[in-house]
């Protein structure tokens, strides 16, 4: 992947992008202007974006270019969320260990 795709996605409009092909499947680029009110222009700079970030596909069909998710970018990005979730989760468990620890001693030391 050539760009961020947490870069890609900071942008809401690029997000309901990918909300509407996770919806619809597969959209062409006519049918994802047409559910926004800016130009067509300003879609093709979204879709340009979340293609280089490697989370759209895209296949020319005649004179038409035809959108939709690529669910290999969208598996890689849940594992990144399980791993960074599993980090942060043995971080506290190690939090609750010594805190546990701390209670225990300062439980001795009051007798």
């Amino acid at each position: 992947m050539s760009m961020d795709v947490f870069y890609a996605l900071a942008e809401p409009r690029r997000r309901k992008i990918i909300e509407l092909l996770a919806a619809n499947g597969q959209l062409s680029a006519t049918q994802i202007c047409d559910r926004f009110d800016v130009t067509a222009q300003a879609i093709s700079q979204h879709l340009k974006v979340l293609l280089d970030s490697g989370l759209l596909l895209v296949e020319r069909r005649a004179q038409k270019r035809i959108y939709a998710i690529n669910t290999q970018s969208v598996m890689d990005m849940e594992e990144w969320a399980k791993h960074t979730l599993q980090m942060w989760n043995e971080r506290f468990d190690a939090l609750d260990r010594v805190l546990e620890e701390e209670k225990k001693k300062n439980a001795k030391n009051k007798k």
